[in-house]
């Protein structure tokens, strides 16, 4: 195994040594720049190395509502039961507890009901009508349960006005996250699949820019074209764009680009991490109804490995959700076009030249992505909406030098810790420990009764 295997897995398995070693801060003097691993491509920022992670099915509010200084749950909000209902029959955010869970519709008919023409008052009533007890959409998470996700942002980019690119499900907003465009009129994949439509990985793939898309628990074989009917469709083809266009299924010069998330990892050790990475965490996507750790978890893992990367200074990691997933969230998206935006959705940022704590209000949507990705390695842009759309840009700090990893606990801390101190405090307390550790010892050898016993325990019987 490399020097880099090792430490990689010395992160993951004793993370407490991590913490101890890696939080705490650097001289600007001491840090030096090291060269972009290899097969990166030349960019027009110090980010060699985009990834971007794609979960499933949360707002904004659902997840960061009551996260310190964001534009977060206003504190009057009481959602009306029903468009008629008085004014006491409504129900306010709460914290999610035990309450039941369940799959919440997030159909196109559901945003239009919920949204109300811009009223933004039918998030309860648009799932009564369904016979789903509409206050859960009102539910939020916090620290508690997403405690690694608010950890994240007390340390990197927190965006608190990202929105879905459209106003309905995954299938739509995924399609403008690699082409730019909503695919198909429907939230659905048309027979016969996406046909020429040009993907951001087509572009890449013509100016000899290393990518990959890289899925958790990836099946080779499952495709559009191998379902019964396109009716009801498995995760992996619903959630993976490229499975639906034919040059990505029969071209092994594309095809082989889709591979399992084991490979990240590999690539990573290696130093082959591709200049633009795409995840899919099949089987911990955060979608409602699953344990939203197991995506925590395994994103814990790909940014463990990736800050103990040789890719991890020229690097940036974006984690995102495709849609709302019927939850509530209180801005009110702007309608650019007939698909969208649609509701907000959470957004976290991280990386060497990310800036610290920060909470990043730029107006942004899934082909924002496409638009970094375009503006950093000189890519003309796929359709209309990537080419209006805002970068995050404002998320980094070139000019200050990278920053070295940090461990990030699952655990939320009360307050964020400090990490310019963290290093000479734990050094000044193990310290100070192992001193008063040594004077005990010393007293104890020197009193009569140790070394009467001492002469005792060498004493024949």
């Amino acid at each position: 195994m490399n020097n880099e295997g090792m430490r990689v897995r010395l992160w993951l398995l004793l993370p407490s040594l991590v913490a101890l070693l890696g939080s705490a801060g650097t001289p600007a003097a001491a840090l030096e720049s090291k060269p972009p691993a290899a097969g990166a491509a030349q960019a027009a920022t110090p980010i060699q190395h985009f990834v971007m992670v794609m979960q499933q099915n949360h707002t904004f509010d659902n997840y960061f509502g009551t996260y310190p200084g964001a534009d977060g749950l206003p504190p009057d909000v009481c959602m009306p039961i029903a468009p008629s209902a008085s004014q006491s029959d409504c129900v306010q955010p709460f914290h999610i507890g035990t309450f039941t869970m369940s799959d919440l519709r997030h159909d196109t008919d559901t945003f239009a009901i919920q949204y109300n023409n811009g009223l933004m008052d039918g998030f309860v009533s648009a799932l009564q009508l369904h016979n789903v007890d509409g206050r859960l959409a009102m539910a939020y998470y916090d620290g508690r349960e997403v405690g690694y996700y608010w950890n994240l942002a007390d340390q990197f980019v927190l965006f608190d006005q990202y929105f879905s690119s459209a106003h309905t499900g995954s299938i739509m907003n995924r399609m403008f996250w690699v082409t730019g465009s909503p695919g198909s009129d429907e939230n659905n994949i048309p027979e016969g699949g996406y046909g020429d439509l040009p993907t951001i990985f087509d572009r890449l793939q013509e100016r000899g820019i290393s990518w990959k898309f890289y899925v958790n628990n990836y099946d080779p074989t499952l495709n559009y074209r191998v379902l019964p009917s396109l009716d009801h469709l498995p995760p992996q083809v619903q959630w993976l764009p490229l499975l639906n266009f034919d040059r990505f299924i029969d071209d092994p010069a594309l095809n082989s680009h889709i591979v399992d998330l084991d490979q990240y990892f590999v690539d990573l050790e290696n130093g082959t991490l591709p200049a633009v990475s795409y995840v899919l965490l099949l089987g911990a996507s955060e979608h409602p109804m699953t344990d939203i750790g197991r995506g925590q978890r395994l994103l814990g893992r790909m940014l463990s490995a990736l800050m103990l990367s040789d890719a991890w200074e020229s690097s940036a990691l974006m984690v995102t959700y495709d849609d709302w997933g019927g939850w509530y969230d209180h801005v009110r998206p702007p309608q650019v076009d007939r698909y969208g935006y649609g509701f907000r959705v959470p957004a976290l940022l991280v990386g060497a030249y990310a800036r610290r704590g920060y909470i990043d209000s730029t107006r942004l949507d899934h082909t924002s992505a496409l638009r970094f990705i375009e503006d950093n390695w000189q890519i003309a842009p796929l359709a209309e909406r990537d080419a209006q759309a805002n970068t995050f840009i404002s998320a980094f700090d070139f000019e200050q030098p990278t920053r070295p990893p940090v461990y990030v606990s699952a655990v939320r801390q009360t307050e964020p810790p400090r990490l310019g101190l963290q290093r000479a405090s734990i050094f000044v307390t193990y310290g100070l420990a192992l001193a008063f550790a040594l004077v005990v010892i010393a007293m104890a050898a020197l009193s009569p009764r140790a070394r009467h016993a001492s002469r005792s325990a060498d004493s024949p019987d």
